[in-house]
């Protein structure tokens, strides 16, 4: 289940080490896709497809779009390989490059519903949500319902923070906003999610 609580990750020393084993690990994982190991990318795509695909599906409330989205992101990832440089790490940068697709499909998604409201309106609600393909329970339906009701930018706040992973100040990087804003957000979706996971909708 989705925690909704602020994380203290950052502050903990053993989830720093962690992460520094697995900053490591990535490294030479690249290094020897460089290389030409299709081996190593097989690592790297099994090591990551899976929260990619939840961070989008939570993104779009689609599953094929969100298949979509990742398959992308791998493919470009691929052919850029010669000149891609890891600087940080390799699931914040898989992380970001699946927010930004997933925000220029919302975009391309949205000009369209504007331009076509005429036409059969989307899907029924009772579609398949992408929280429901991980794990089917009563609960994670509320919780998908509940995301969905939030505004854009802080519904991919919440999502990229604790499904990607990412600190606040990747993600005002993605947003083009800064740190406080990315952080204000969180906390805003957050106090609209629990009103509504305990039935207090604030109209």
């Amino acid at each position: 289940m989705l925690d909704t609580r602020v994380s203290k990750l950052d502050e903990n020393p053993e989830s720093r080490s962690q992460n520094r084993e697995t900053m490591v690990e990535d490294r030479f994982l690249v290094w020897k896709f460089k290389r030409g190991s299709r081996d190593a990318l097989r690592a790297i795509y099994q090591k990551y497809a899976d929260a990619l695909l939840s961070l989008a599906g939570n993104l779009l409330d689609d599953k094929a779009s969100a298949e979509d989205v990742v398959q992308d992101v791998f493919v470009t990832f691929v052919q850029s390989i010669e000149k891609f440089r890891l600087t940080g790490s390799l699931k914040g940068y898989l992380a970001t490059c699946v927010a930004n697709r997933c925000r220029d499909y919302r975009r391309r998604s949205n000009r369209r519903q504007a331009t076509a409201e005429n036409k059969t309106q989307r899907a029924s609600p009772e579609a398949e949500s992408p929280v429901q393909l991980v794990i089917c329970s009563e609960e994670l339906e509320k919780l998908s319902g509940a995301l969905g009701e939030l505004p854009d930018e802080q519904r991919e706040t919440i999502v990229l923070y604790l499904h990607g992973g990412m600190r606040f100040r990747q993600i005002a990087r993605v947003q083009n906003v800064s740190t406080k804003t990315a952080q204000s957000r969180y906390r805003y979706g957050l106090d609209k999610l629990r009103s509504t996971l305990n039935g207090e909708v604030r109209r």
